[in-house]
């Protein structure tokens, strides 16, 4: 996925590293943050000195790197100063040894003492042996870091740096940038609300090995999905086909038929409206209960118009079927219709090419297929297929707003301002 230079425009972002061979994710880390428009400084611990120089880290984001040696007090390069600039502080490597520390208010170095002076919400990413990490005090730890303000991103199971396979590898750098972004991008409007997102194109079977399908590549059903992740959303993300580098956290679906589809829609429309949203509680032995906000559904699918009226098992051969062949295709369900959208905001997309009336079979949308908004995107040939930017025409029943071309993404975006007004 294509992401914008300015997602984190103007944002300020302290990056703690520990002394963890996982630190060279760092450095992508910043790049990535860094490319998005974000301001990064770094604070170092001594035993990270041992894996990367703070030149390194300095020559990176372009500012220079806070550790023991550097402290000023006769400026704010210090670790109440810099704490205090910061919009957002994580710890990426985190160790098993920083997260003992962090859990018990131990601030027996620079990082420790930027941790501990830092009110607001931190993240951190930890990195550690699979048997350190499962260590019942690490364990206990890291619930005790969850109590106490801080974000714990998942570690994956992989081959560690000590050769074994387990789980206590750091997550990816696109991973822990995707938190950070929902942590500094989050909206009350979307924060715990419930939104389902369909995309890619449907499969319909001819045989076990053939299938009609069109041209939708499913990029923008993913970044609408990954701009609601980004805004807070508790989002589900129903489609045949995902665009690269998605957030591991935000809850996928994957289809391939209309029929599939329909399912999972229906069933995440039912619990999307469901009273109460429950949220799990480190601190309780029962989830916390939020406010209901009205749930929201974004059917960006291509759901093909017609299917085969008898699709065959195994493999019709050519030798049976002839020079020729007609296949008899019926009119598909129609997701949009056949949904319950009592208590749900339903967005619709449609794509055209027919220029002259696109915004008239748009609009008649509205009334016949009982939606709150749709997305016009018209389309020139197959090429508009796949692309990684778009134009849209956001259209109610009170009027219209173009939104202008722009990567997905930012386009995402700029569909859930006008989607807040519905």
């Amino acid at each position: 996925m294509l992401i914008p230079t300015n997602l984190l425009q103007d944002k300020k972002i302290l990056l703690g590293v520990t002394g963890s061979i996982a630190i060279y994710k760092s450095l992508e880390l910043i790049r990535l943050l860094t490319k998005a428009g974000a301001n990064v400084k770094v604070v170092m611990t001594e035993a990270a000195k041992k894996f990367v120089t703070p030149l390194t880290f300095e020559t990176l984001c372009g500012n220079k790197v806070l550790d023991e040696q550097s402290e000023s007090w006769a400026d704010d390069h210090n670790h109440i100063k810099t704490t205090e600039w910061a919009d957002l502080f994580v710890i990426a490597p985190a160790s098993a040894n920083t997260i003992a520390k962090l859990a018990n208010a131990i601030a027996d170095n620079m990082l420790l003492q930027c941790a501990l002076a830092y009110p607001d919400k931190k993240i951190i990413a930890p990195s550690a042996n699979t048997n350190m990490l499962n260590h019942p005090i690490t364990q206990a730890n890291l619930k005790m870091l969850g109590i106490a303000h801080y974000e714990v991103i998942k570690t994956q199971t992989k081959e560690l740096a000590c050769k074994t396979v387990g789980d206590g590898a750091m997550a990816e750098p696109i991973e822990v940038f995707w938190h950070i972004a929902k942590e500094l991008l989050k909206e009350d409007f979307w924060e715990d609300r419930r939104v389902i997102v369909t995309g890619g194109s449907t499969a319909e079977k001819i045989d076990d090995v053939r299938y009609i399908s069109n041209f939708s590549s499913g990029k923008m059903a993913s970044a609408l999905a990954t701009a609601l992740f980004c805004k807070g959303a508790d989002v589900n993300l129903i489609a045949t086909k995902f665009d690269t580098d998605l957030p591991l956290a935000m809850h996928k679906i994957d289809v391939d038929s209309t029929e599939e589809m329909l399912e999972f829609v229906v069933d995440s429309v039912r619990i999307a409206k469901k009273g109460k949203l429950s949220k799990p509680s480190l601190i309780l032995d029962r989830p916390i209960e939020l406010i209901q906000k009205e749930p929201f559904l974004f059917m960006a699918a291509a759901v093909s118009d017609y299917v085969p009226a008898f699709a065959q098992e195994g493999k019709l051969k050519k030798e049976m079927l002839g020079e020729s062949w007609n296949i008899e295709m019926k009119q598909n369900i129609d997701i949009l219709k056949t949904i319950n959208k009592d208590g749900i905001k339903v967005v619709g997309f449609k794509a055209e090419m027919d220029v002259q009336n696109a915004k008239e079979n748009a609009t008649s949308m509205l009334l016949n297929k009982g939606v709150d908004a749709v997305c016009l995107n018209i389309l020139t040939d197959d090429k508009s297929f796949g692309t990684d930017d778009n134009e849209i025409e956001f259209i109610t029943s009170n009027g219209s707003a173009l939104l202008l071309r722009a990567d997905k993404l930012s386009l995402s975006f700029e569909i859930l301002k006008n989607a807040k007004e519905l």
